[in-house]
């Protein structure tokens, strides 16, 4: 067994590996939709890491580069073992073997999500080091099941395309700093994957939907707090919903005491699936 960097293998091992790590999870990804996601979420080959028995990947973590709240973090896009070679804590080494050449890179933490009811895993990134930073509710419906609280909108306001040219704005519209994965680092890394809606009245941006219609993803909702609750957030749902290519919507990683996306996912019926921890480790 060969512990190394992915930089220079090729993506068919990496997609196999990746494949059979997870073949018994929930939610299943061909290899374009792999490919999207990890390149989404920064993913850098020669900083993700691997073990490999006879050139085959066996274990692996793939890594994100990139700031999050003002350092230079790495973020896990992905762990796995395939079965037959579970229990052997290569996840552990295999983190314990990229920590050197993450702190040459200038990286000073390490960030990932877990699901909070897969207590194993937590318990394993607890014991080396890991520290819960927020906790997070994931919200997962059938596009057929879902019922739209209200179709009508304030006449002063309209829905229509626009773009994240002003993120200092947008930024405004939450009551919650996004997750890596939904932040504008993301969704600008392959910003033609989304469908971007604002609500405006006459010029001015009041509200915005980043959706990904190949994934059902709500990445980013929000609407600025002096034009709530006048049908704008169902409106800016609503069209992006008209996109969808995938047979279920989600909103993932929305903070666990937000009460304003809770109760408006609610009112729309897109129903709580889970909960994850964000956690990080200083390096």
């Amino acid at each position: 067994m060969e512990i190394k960097s992915l930089n220079n293998i090729s993506f068919n091992i990496i997609y196999e590996g990746f494949s059979r790590a997870f073949a018994k999870y929930e939610m299943q990804l061909n290899k374009e939709e792999l490919l999207t996601m990890i390149r989404r979420r920064g993913f850098v080959a020669e900083l993700s890491f691997g073990a490999f028995v006879n050139d085959k990947l066996v274990s692996f973590t793939f890594n994100g580069i990139g700031d999050y709240n003002g350092l230079k973090t790495a973020y896990d896009t992905g762990t796995g073992t395939i079965e037959e070679y579970r229990g052997q804590g290569l996840a552990s080494k295999i983190f314990a073997f990229s920590v050197p050449f993450l702190k040459k890179q200038g990286i000073t933490q390490y960030l990932l999500e877990v699901l909070q009811h897969n207590s194993k895993a937590v318990s394993v990134y607890s014991k080396a080091g890991f520290k819960v930073s927020r906790e997070f509710n994931y919200f997962v419906e059938e596009q057929k099941n879902i019922q739209l609280y209200s179709e009508d909108i304030n006449p002063d306001y309209s829905i229509k395309q626009t773009d994240l040219s002003q993120k200092e704005l947008i930024s405004d519209f939450f009551d919650f700093n996004p997750s890596w994965q939904n932040s504008f680092d993301s969704i600008l890394r392959k910003s033609t994957d989304f469908k971007i809606t604002g609500a405006y009245k006459g010029n001015e941006l009041v509200g915005i939907c980043v959706f990904e219609p190949n994934s059902g993803d709500i990445t980013q909702i929000g609407v600025s707090k002096k034009h709530r609750r006048k049908g704008i957030g169902t409106n800016l749902l609503k069209e992006a919903l008209k996109s969808n290519l995938h047979d279920s919507v989600k909103l993932i990683n929305s903070e666990i005491d937000c009460e304003s996306i809770n109760g408006f996912l609610k009112a729309n019926s897109i129903l709580q699936s889970g909960k994850q921890f964000e956690m990080i480790k200083q390096i």
